[in-house]
């Protein structure tokens, strides 16, 4: 299938499926007018890079599954590969959060002091 095909089958835009076959995360088959032509399992490939993009994984780390990806769904569950970096990523997001969390209570106290002081300061008028 081409491109365009792919990109309407998927919600992928063209210029991201470019970008996943020079990540070398997606391949296609050059046909002799240099036009891109794709299988259908790029489908489903397209699908699982989409699915790793929305748990926050970068290219890179797509890159590093690709392995696992090929080996078959039975194998893609019980991949080291992927766990490892399931694992370092929730362990991102936990340090992001308590990050969060600090600046939320600095953020709480503040309003607890601007809002006592404005009642202080409607209450002396």
């Amino acid at each position: 299938m081409k491109i365009s095909e792919l990109s309407k089958r998927t919600g992928a835009s063209t210029r991201s499926i470019r970008h996943y076959e020079n990540k070398k995360i997606l391949s296609a088959v050059r046909l002799e007018n240099d036009y891109r032509e794709f299988d259908e399992s790029a489908v489903e490939r397209i699908r699982r890079i989409q699915f790793y993009l929305g748990l926050g994984l970068t290219i890179e780390q797509i890159q590093d599954l690709s392995k696992c990806d090929e080996s078959g769904p039975q194998e893609y569950e019980v991949c080291d590969d992927v766990l490892e970096v399931y694992q370092e990523k929730e362990d991102q997001i936990n340090k992001q959060i308590r990050a969060m969390e600090v600046v939320k209570n600095r953020l709480d106290e503040q309003i607890v002091k601007m809002t006592k002081r404005r009642k202080l300061k409607k209450t002396s008028k």
